[in-house]
């Protein structure tokens, strides 16, 4: 998920705010220990030796923030967000994931995040093009998971953020995410399942407690919270405390909670700013939490990826992960992954959401050169279902920094554009222009910013054109 910086929800007021400093100096960064007594999950988490943190560090040696973003990010368990819509990867991309922690003996962790009118339509829109789909899409990932443990944070933001959907529509995701409990449940018993419940400073205990309900939570394991933010553990773990007991008098008792420390360690300021280079990581990530009501402390919010606010949603910056990270202790000693990346990127993460990719663009990108100075876009498919298409544009300012930019292209025979994402989309007959909105205009010499689209029709590779102000 990339949170929105037009997202109120997101922003702390200054009472919650000075309360979970207070409380994260307190001890944000306290290594529980021992045996946990976390409800229903023992075992070590898996450290992906994969992640886009393990690549930067991979492929700089020699950069001075290496060995921060090494010891404190890289050398931790993750979530994998499966948030690039595409049916027919991704149960072979969940199948290896899950098969490499199993055969280390550790328990994965995967972020399901492709439900229709994702964020409602904000930066980290995107998803199926319809609930029908959808519930595809997670039998597809169901099949991959495999028998043993694997922990499940079920669609970010869907319960919490209803604001954009109608009472139908409302009705009509509680059921699909029900649908999808039972279908992961179901094709794995050994699976822990948990929605999503917001975070302490969002809705009422008891407000999100019945949405839980509708939606479901009596087939999950139980909830997360605090995804993407900034709320001290304390706080979150109060919070959680309230809803199970809201649960348990309206008759659902036996859950359990999770908790994303990935950035609540502390430190001050606006939940953007200049993407959070003004928080700090919190409690490295275990399932020995020494607390009965909460299952683990985990990193559902790779520490380092970007929210959409000075970078590009879900795209790796190292500045962000060393200045989470750098003030922090050292971790507690733990085995290294038994693989490290063959590869080292070439790019960063082009997803339209607050996630890296999860699974390889259908086509390669259609660059045009970047010029002395202006912008140049870049194309490509990063997903395909039958009768439709998700696209995605990469903009880069030339050798002068930008006060705006303009992509057109040219739709091919049959293509409708559904939905458009960090930009403004018009369409006249077939010529399709997308200009950029407030908060991604603005563009310093080689920074870059992304827009998305779903469409109907066949997916093509197009020519793209950028023009800039």
């Amino acid at each position: 998920m990339s949170p929105l910086p037009k997202n109120p929800r997101r922003r702390l007021t200054t009472v919650a705010l000075a309360a979970a400093c207070a409380t994260a100096a307190a001890g944000a960064w306290a290594v529980a220990g021992g045996t946990a007594s976390a409800g229903t999950v023992t075992g070590s988490l898996y450290r992906d030796p994969d992640t886009a943190a393990a690549r930067w560090v991979a492929a700089n040696p020699n950069d001075s923030r290496t060995a921060v973003i090494r010891d404190k990010v890289a050398s931790q368990a993750s979530s994998r967000w499966l948030s690039n819509f595409n049916l027919s990867t991704v149960q072979a991309e969940v199948s290896g994931y899950v098969s490499a922690a199993n055969a280390l003996g550790q328990i994965p962790q995967l972020t399901l995040y492709g439900i229709p009118n994702r964020d409602c339509g904000g930066a980290s829109a995107g998803g199926a093009p319809d609930l029908a789909t959808y519930q595809t899409w997670i039998g597809n990932i169901s099949r991959g998971l495999g028998s043993q443990t694997v922990l499940i944070l079920l669609e970010p933001d869907s319960i919490a953020l209803q604001t954009c959907l109608s009472a139908g529509e409302i009705t009509a995701r509680d059921a699909a995410l029900r649908s999808a409990t039972q279908t992961i449940k179901g094709a794995n018993a050994n699976a822990k399942v948990y929605l999503d419940a917001g975070h302490s400073t969002w809705n009422a205990a008891g407000v999100q407690a019945s949405r839980l309900i509708a939606s479901g939570v009596a087939d999950a394991d139980g909830f997360y919270t605090n995804v993407s933010n900034f709320n001290a553990t304390a706080n979150e773990a109060a919070y959680g405390r309230s809803v199970l007991s809201s649960l348990s008098g309206q008759g659902v008792a036996g859950k359990h909670q999770v908790i994303d420390t990935s950035r609540n360690g502390g430190a001050a300021g606006d939940w953007c700013g200049d993407d959070n280079t003004d928080r700090r990581i919190g409690q490295y990530p275990t399932t020995a939490t020494n607390d009965a009501n909460i299952d683990a402390y985990l990193w559902v919010k790779p520490p380092g990826e970007a929210d959409g606010c000075a970078y590009a949603a879900g795209s790796f910056q190292p500045n962000l992960a060393y200045s989470l990270a750098s003030a922090a202790p050292n971790p507690p000693a733990t085995t290294p992954p038994t693989t490290v990346p063959t590869t080292a990127p070439t790019t960063a993460p082009t997803t339209a959401p607050t996630t890296a990719p999860t699974t390889a663009p259908t086509t390669a990108p259609t660059t045009t050169p970047p010029a002395t100075a202006g912008c140049s876009a870049a194309y490509q498919t990063t997903s395909t279902w039958s009768g439709g298409f998700q696209g995605q544009v990469t903009v880069k300012a030339g050798s002068s920094a930008i006060a705006g930019w303009t992509v057109t292209w040219t739709l091919g025979t049959g293509q409708t554009i559904t939905q458009a994402w960090n930009g403004e989309l018009t369409t006249s007959g077939s010529a399709a222009t997308v200009r950029n909105v407030s908060w991604n205009g603005a563009l310093a010499a080689g920074a870059t910013a992304q827009f998305g689209f779903l469409a109907n029709g066949t997916a093509t590779t197009p020519a793209v054109t950028c023009t800039s102000r």
